[in-house]
């Protein structure tokens, strides 16, 4: 079997890995320093305005008078790691803590214009060209009586910055390995959960494919991969049992019609050529009709079974009286009774009792069942119809005192061309279809037929109907 479905997800997997890491290596590194440069600007400017605040620097912006104040923002600058300085309000540079004093002439800081500044209080650059790298540069105005009198501003360098940023990567690089190596346990659980139980499941569709029906998918989980495989095991049986069905089917029915056809053929042949003297030839030719009789009733019989096999056909349901069908069909066997001189006992529930059925198909289990009783019940007995009413049902009984089935037979006799071995001479005409008929039908009502039988004692054939609606 390829491997298409496994490499698929192992690449899915790989996709999501690499994705996970590109998306952490940009998004989340300019996120990371975004969120860096805020915090340091903001801390910084809360520095710068703390400075600007300095009333040395609001009313005495000089550089003579600013030695007091020189070693306090040097020493904030080497704690911050930054560069500090103080510019007056003709944008000169007074101080500059990377300097180690004061500017004695204040130095012009050229193309600085704090109004193109607007609203923001920080930038990230080279700073009009006073720096080699880039740096973080924060002003705070330096103002007394509503007046600017200077600015102060700090610069720190983007590398600090960087570099933070580099190590919280490294962290979050470290977390998305140790994740992507936990999601392997996905992986695994997909190989020997999912993907190695499809693979035996693939394993057995290919051998039913291949006719072998006996084979086991070997999945005794119970999840739905369980499920699966007792489905298509539970569908190999059936399969089995039917192509089993289906055999048996084809060498019954090929016995039956080639037990009569070799009579007509023999028989025949036989009137042909001579061998049956003409005196003697009604005999043989009602012989033939009867083989015919035989061959006509099988095909009648294989073609109600095939119309009731199928899933599409129309059901006529409607009211009838069960009853009056019962008298109809015990009248086309009064000939066959009166020769075998059985007798028909009806017991029958009021003088109407109406059914929601299909009638023309429950005559016909009617018809068979009837048929039943008079072939296999003993000359001078008697045959017991009864109906009941029972919970809004009907039960229709169907007894005869003829030489009963035997348990190991019982549950075989609704099967297609069964025929008990000890019943054979008694049912010739027989084609071992009638009671597969009869449960067709019954079960087509969404009804039920039971059987009770002893050898020796007899039969009884029971089935429910649905009672008609008033």
């Amino acid at each position: 079997m390829r491997r298409t479905l496994y490499i698929k997800f192992v690449g899915v997997y790989c996709i999501i890995g690499c994705l996970g890491f590109l998306f952490t290596a940009t998004v989340g590194s300019k996120m990371v320093e975004n969120k860096l440069i805020q915090q340091k600007s903001e801390a910084i400017y809360q520095e710068a305005v703390s400075v600007a605040s300095n009333n040395t620097l609001r009313y005495q912006t000089s550089a003579t008078n600013l030695d007091s104040i020189f070693e306090h923002l040097k020493s904030l600058s080497a704690y911050q790691e930054s560069e500090i300085w103080i510019l007056n309000s003709q944008n000169e540079l007074l101080i500059d803590t990377n300097e180690p004093t004061p500017f004695v002439s204040p130095k012009k800081v050229k193309q600085f214009n704090p109004v193109a500044w607007g609203r923001s209080y920080y930038r990230i650059g080279k700073f009009y060209g006073n720096f080699q790298k880039n740096m973080l540069s924060v002003i705070a105005p330096i103002t007394a009586n509503m007046n600017v009198k200077g600015y102060v501003i700090i610069h720190f360098p983007m590398e600090q910055i960087y570099q933070d940023r580099e190590e919280i990567l490294l962290v979050m690089y470290i977390a998305f390995l140790v994740f992507f190596l936990l999601m392997l346990l996905i992986l695994i659980f997909f190989t020997f959960n999912i993907y190695r139980p499809l693979q035996k499941i693939v394993t057995g569709v290919d051998e039913f494919a291949l006719g072998h029906l006996n084979y086991k998918i070997p999945i005794q989980t119970h999840d739905e991969m369980g499920y699966l495989a007792a489905s298509l095991n539970y569908m190999s049986d059936e399969l089995a049992h039917t192509a089993e069905t289906q055999r048996n089917f084809i060498a019954n029915i090929s016995h039956d019609f080639r037990s009569p056809l070799t009579s007509i053929k023999g028989y025949l042949v036989a009137i042909e050529d001579g061998t049956i003297p003409y005196e003697m030839q009604g005999r043989y030719i009602n012989i033939i009709i009867n083989e015919t009789e035989r061959l006509e009733k099988l095909t009648k019989s294989l073609l109600t079974l095939n119309h009731l096999d199928k899933t599409t056909r129309v059901m006529n349901f409607r009211n009838f009286d069960i009853n009056k069908v019962i008298k109809n069909t015990i009248a086309t066997f009064e000939g066959t009774c009166r020769s075998k001189t059985i007798s028909i006992e009806l017991i029958l529930t009021g003088e109407q009792l109406n059914v929601y059925a299909d009638m023309e198909q429950i005559q016909q289990v009617l018809y068979n069942l009837i048929d039943n009783a008079i072939k296999f019940s003993s000359t001078s007995s008697t045959i017991t119809i009864e109906t009941t009413l029972k919970n809004e049902r009907i039960f229709v009984s169907v007894k005869d005192k003829g030489c009963g089935i035997s348990k190991e037979n019982l549950p075989k006799i609704w099967d297609r061309f069964y025929k008990i071995d000890s019943s054979r001479g008694k049912d010739r005409k027989g084609t071992g279809l009638g009671l597969a008929i009869v449960k067709e039908i019954i079960n087509s009502h969404h009804q039920n037929i039971n059987v009770i039988s002893t050898e020796g004692v007899g039969t009884e054939f029971i089935f429910t109907l649905e009672r008609a609606k008033e």
